[in-house]
C-alpha cells in the first residue's frame, strides 16, 4: 500500500500511475511501513514504523540492528530489512567500481560504513586498487571477535599482488562503537605499510569505523 498524495505537494516530474507519492517525498517512516506491509501482509500506519524508528534512533541502526534479528520484529519484516539494506550495500560497490578514480577519502566512507558499521563481530576490509586509484575488488581479509581480529600484513600484500593492485585502503570496524584508534591499530598499519612497500604498493589510508564519524589515519598523521 504506497502512501496516498492527499495533503502533499506534489514533487517535480511524473508520478507513477497507481497515483503514488514519489519515494523522494517521503520520510523515513512512510517508506518503512510500506515494506513492512509487504512483509507482513498487513498494512501498518506510518505512525507505528516512526515508533520503530525512534526505539531504534535512526534508519541506519534500525537496519543495523536486523542483521541481527532483533526481539519485537517479524521474521519476514527482517529479511525484508536486510534484502534492502545488500541491495543498497551492494549499489554502493558498485559505485566504487564504476571506474573513476577516488579523489577523496570522503568517497569510500559511505560504503564503508554501510559494510562495516554495526557488525558485532570487529571485521577487517581491503579496497585494492590500480594505478589510477580505481578500485579493482573489495574485499573482507579477516574476521575476529568483539574486541579485535588478527591481520596477517603478508596474506594482504600477496591478495594485492594477485589483482595487480597499485595502492590499497583498508578500513576495519570497532563493534564497541568507538572510533579512536588503538595503539594496536597504529602498529598493524605501519606493518602493512612495509609489507606492501616491499612490493611498491601504497596504503593509502586505514579507516577505523564505529559510532558516529570514521577516522582517517591518514587524515590523522598516523601512516
Amino acid at each position: 500500500m504506497c502512501p496516498p498524495l492527499a495533503n502533499r505537494t506534489a514533487p517535480a516530474g511524473p508520478l507513477p500511475a497507481q497515483g503514488c507519492a514519489e519515494p523522494g517525498s517521503l520520510s523515513d517512516s512512510e517508506l518503512l511501513a510500506p515494506l513492512i506491509a509487504a512483509a507482513t501482509g498487513e498494512a501498518p500506519a506510518p505512525e507505528a514504523a516512526y515508533a520503530l524508528l525512534q526505539r531504534h534512533g535512526s534508519l541506519r541502526a534500525l537496519l543495523g540492528a536486523a542483521q541481527h534479528a532483533p526481539a519485537g520484529l517479524d521474521p519476514a519484516c527482517v529479511w525484508l530489512l536486510r534484502c534492502a539494506h545488500e541491495l543498497f550495500r551492494r549499489q554502493l560497490r558498485q559505485e566504487l567500481q564504476r571506474g573513476e578514480a577516488l579523489t577523496s577519502p570522503a568517497e569510500t566512507l559511505e560504503y564503508l560504513r554501510h559494510t562495516l558499521g554495526n557488525r558485532r563481530r570487529e571485521i577487517f576490509q581491503c579496497l585494492f586498487l590500480d594505478t589510477r586509484h580505481r578500485v579493482i575488488h573489495s574485499e573482507e581479509m579477516f574476521q575476529g571477535s568483539i574486541d579485535g581480529a588478527c591481520v596477517y600484513p603478508r596474506v594482504v600484500a600477496e591478495r594485492a599482488l594477485r589483482h595487480n593492485a597499485a595502492a590499497v585502503i583498508v578500513a576495519h570496524n570497532h563493534p564497541s562503537g568507538v572510533t579512536e584508534p588503538s595503539l594496536a591499530d597504529q602498529a598493524i598499519t605501519r606493518r602493512l605499510k612495509e609489507a606492501l612497500a616491499l612490493f611498491e604498493i601504497r596504503l593509502l589510508d586505514h579507516f577505523v569505523i564505529g559510532e558516529g564519524e570514521p577516522v582517517s589515519m591518514a587524515a590523522r598523521g598516523m601512516i
